[in-house]
C-alpha cells in the first residue's frame, strides 16, 4: 500500500558524516590516509600470498580472499565518500546507488562467512594436525570460497528488491553510502516484508557464522589447555590469536549493529559503526595478519631480499 504522492526518483542525495563545513576537508585527509593504507596493506598481502609458495597453504588462500574481500568492499564505499567531503552536492545516481549496496551486501557477507571458514581451518588444523592436508583438500577450500560468494549473491539479490519499491519526492540518504536501514524510510510503499527478510537473513548469516567460529574456539582452546609443553601451548595459540583479533573486531562490531535494542538505535550511531566495518577494519586487518604473523613477515622479508638483490 502506498503512502501518498511520489514522483520517479533518479538520484538520491547523501549527507554524508557530517554537515559541517569546517570537518570536510580534515575528514577528507584521514579517509585518504585510511583508504590508501588499506589498498597497500591488502594489495600486497595478496601479492605476497601469490609470490611466495611457502604461503600457498589452506590458510593463506583464505586470508588472500579476505584481503581481495576487504579491498572491494572499501573500494565500494571510499572514494564517493571523499568526493562527497569536497563536493557541493553529495548526489549518487540510482543505478550506482542500486550497485553500491548490492555489491556491499555482497562482501560484507563474503567477510562475515570467509572468518568463520578460516575459524574451521584453524580448528581442523590445531585438533587434527594429521588429517589437515586431506580434510582442507584444495577442491574443498574453493567450494567453501565459491559457497561464500554464492551466499552473499543470493542474499543481495533478495535484499535489493528494496529497489523495486517506490520512493518519494524525498531523496536524502542519511548516510555515507547507500544501505538497507537509511533506503527503507524513503520508499513510499509497505516496506514490512523487507524489513523482515533484512533482519532474517542478517541474523541468520550472522549467527551461522558467529556459532561456527564459537565452536571452533571452544574446540582449539580445549585442545590447547591439554598440550603438557608450555611453549607448544605458546605456538598453537599464536597460530589463530591473529585470526581471533579480526574476528573479535568484526563480529563485534556486527552484533552491537544488530542485537542493540531498538530504542537505543540512532542514525549517527549506525554511522560510527559503519565507518568502523566498511572502512577501518578493512585497514586493520592486513596489519594484524602481518604484524603478529612470523609466517607473513618472513615471506616479506625474503620478497624485500629478492627484489633488492635483483636490483
Amino acid at each position: 500500500m502506498e503512502k501518498g504522492n511520489h514522483s520517479e526518483v533518479t538520484e538520491f542525495i547523501l549527507t554524508g558524516l557530517t554537515d559541517r563545513p569546517e570537518l570536510q576537508v580534515p575528514l577528507f585527509g584521514v579517509f585518504l590516509l585510511i583508504y590508501g593504507v588499506t589498498l597497500v596493506g591488502n594489495g600486497g598481502m595478496i601479492l605476497l600470498i601469490i609470490i611466495d609458495p611457502r604461503l600457498h597453504t589452506p590458510m593463506y588462500f583464505f586470508l588472500s580472499n579476505l584481503s581481495f574481500c576487504d579491498l572491494c568492499f572499501s573500494s565500494l564505499v571510499c572514494p564517493k565518500m571523499l568526493l562527497n567531503f569536497l563536493a557541493e552536492r553529495k548526489s549518487i545516481s540510482y543505478t550506482a546507488c542500486s550497485a553500491q549496496m548490492c555489491l556491499s551486501i555482497i562482501f560484507s557477507d563474503v567477510e562475515c562467512l570467509l572468518l568463520a571458514v578460516m575459524a574451521y581451518d584453524r580448528y581442523v588444523a590445531i585438533c587434527n594436525p594429521l588429517l589437515y592436508t586431506v580434510t582442507m583438500s584444495r577442491q574443498l577450500c574453493k567450494r567453501l570460497v565459491t559457497g561464500a560468494y554464492a551466499v552473499g549473491l543470493v542474499d543481495s539479490m533478495i535484499q535489493c528488491f528494496i529497489f523495486r519499491l517506490s520512493f518519494c519526492s524525498s531523496n536524502i540518504i542519511n548516510h555515507f553510502f547507500c544501505d538497507v536501514p537509511p533506503l527503507l524510510p524513503l520508499s513510499c510503499s509497505d516496506t514490512r516484508n523487507n524489513e523482515i527478510v533484512m533482519f532474517a537473513f542478517g541474523c541468520c548469516i550472522i549467527a551461522i557464522s558467529f556459532v561456527t567460529v564459537l565452536l571452533s574456539y571452544v574446540y582449539i582452546i580445549s585442545t590447547i589447555l591439554q598440550i603438557r609443553s608450555t611453549e607448544g601451548r605458546h605456538k598453537a595459540f599464536s597460530t589463530c590469536s591473529f585470526h581471533l583479533n579480526a574476528v573479535t573486531l568484526f563480529y563485534g562490531t556486527q552484533l552491537f549493529m544488530y542485537l542493540r535494542p531498538p530504542s537505543t538505535y540512532s542514525m549517527n550511531t549506525d554511522k560510527v559503526a559503519s565507518v568502523f566495518y566498511t572502512l577501518v577494519i578493512p585497514m586493520l586487518n592486513p596489519l594484524i595478519y602481518s604484524l603478529r604473523n612470523t609466517e607473513v613477515k618472513d615471506a616479506l622479508r625474503r620478497a624485500m631480499n629478492k627484489l633488492l638483490t635483483n636490483s
